[in-house]
C-alpha cells in the first residue's frame, strides 16, 4: 500500500469516528510514522510503506479515532515555539495559555517563579529558558505530572535553575516570588460532560475541574497569596470563559487587590493580572 492509499484509508476512519479536523490529523501522524519533516510527505506519498511504518501508522490512527489527542499519541505539543513533553498526566498547553507568556514577558524580568499546579512545565520552563537569570519553583499534587515537567526542564536546559516539588498548592510553598503563575482547573462540574472527549476522557480530571462552580480554586488561593508574593510582584492566572467578573469579586472586592486583564487570540479575558 502507498502512503497516498493509506492516508486516505485512514482520513475515511477519522472522519467516520467525528475526529474534527480528519486531514489535517492523518497527515501529521503519517508524517511521524514515516519520520518525514513537513516538507518530504508529499513528494513521498508515492512511495509504499515499510511494515513498521504501516504498524506504527495504524497505531496512531485508531488512538485517535479514540479521540485520544493527537499531542498525546505522538507524545509533544508545541507551545511557544518549543515541543514539549506531554503525557495523559498532565494538561496540554494550549495556544491561549500563551497569553499567560506574553503578559509575563511583558513586564520586568523576576528573580523568582513560582508556577502553582506546574503540570508539564510548560510556564516555568519556558519562562525560564526566556530569563537566563530567574530562578523558578514548581509545584504539583501529582506526582506524575512533576515527573514530565523535570523531563521538560532537562530538555531545554533549565533544571539547574527550576525546583519541583510535590504540593497542594501553597501548602509546601515558602517565601516570597516576584511572578506567579498558575493555570488551575477552572471548568465547573456540570460542564464536564459537554466537553469534547479528548478533553473529558483523556485529560485529567483533576487539571479540568475543580468540581462546583470552576472558581474554588481561585478562592483558595486569595487567602494566603500575599504572604508569597514580593512587594513590586505580580500573580497571573488563567481564566476560563466569562469568570471575569466573579474572579474580581474575589480578588479585588474581598481582598483588595488591583486586578486587570489582558485578552486572548479570540477575545476572552484570559489573563489576569493581581498586584498589590
Amino acid at each position: 500500500m502507498t502512503r497516498a492509499q493509506a492516508l486516505a484509508a485512514a482520513i475515511v476512519r477519522l472522519e467516520a469516528a467525528d475526529v474534527p479536523g480528519a486531514a489535517r490529523d492523518a497527515r501529521l501522524l503519517l508524517r511521524a510514522a514515516a519520520g518525514l519533516d513537513p516538507a518530504q510527505l508529499t513528494p513521498r506519498l508515492d512511495a509504499s510503506m515499510g511494515a513498521s511504518e504501516a504498524t506504527a501508522f495504524e497505531a496512531f490512527i485508531a488512538a485517535r479515532c479514540a479521540r485520544q489527542p493527537v499531542s498525546q499519541i505522538l507524545g509533544t505539543r508545541a507551545f511557544w515555539g518549543r515541543s514539549f513533553d506531554v503525557t495523559p498526566d498532565v494538561l496540554d498547553p494550549r495556544p491561549e495559555t500563551e497569553t499567560l507568556i506574553a503578559v509575563a514577558l511583558d513586564g520586568p524580568a523576576p528573580h523568582r517563579i513560582l508556577d502553582l499546579g506546574v503540570g508539564s512545565g510548560a510556564l516555568l520552563v519556558t519562562l525560564l529558558a526566556e530569563w537566563p537569570q530567574a530562578r523558578g519553583l514548581g509545584v504539583d499534587i501529582s506526582a506524575a505530572a512533576l515527573a514530565v515537567a523535570a523531563r521538560n526542564a532537562k530538555k531545554f536546559g533549565v533544571a539547574d535553575r527550576a525546583e519541583l516539588r510535590r504540593s497542594d498548592w501553597l501548602t509546601a510553598v515558602s517565601g516570597r516570588f516576584d511572578l506567579i503563575l498558575c493555570n488551575p482547573p477552572y471548568i465547573a462540574e456540570d460542564a464536564l460532560p459537554a466537553l469534547a472527549p479528548e478533553l473529558r476522557n483523556w485529560e485529567p480530571r483533576a487539571a479540568l475541574s475543580p468540581g462546583r462552580d470552576g472558581l474554588s480554586v481561585y478562592r483558595k488561593l486569595s487567602v494566603n497569596l500575599e504572604l508569597h508574593m514580593s512587594k513590586t510582584g505580580r500573580a497571573l492566572f488563567e481564566l476560563g470563559q466569562n469568570q471575569a467578573t466573579e474572579f474580581k469579586e474575589i480578588y479585588s472586592k474581598s481582598m483588595g487587590w488591583r486586578v486587570s486583564y489582558v485578552k486572548d487570540m479570540d477575545g476572552v479575558d484570559r489573563c489576569a493580572i493581581v498586584q498589590r
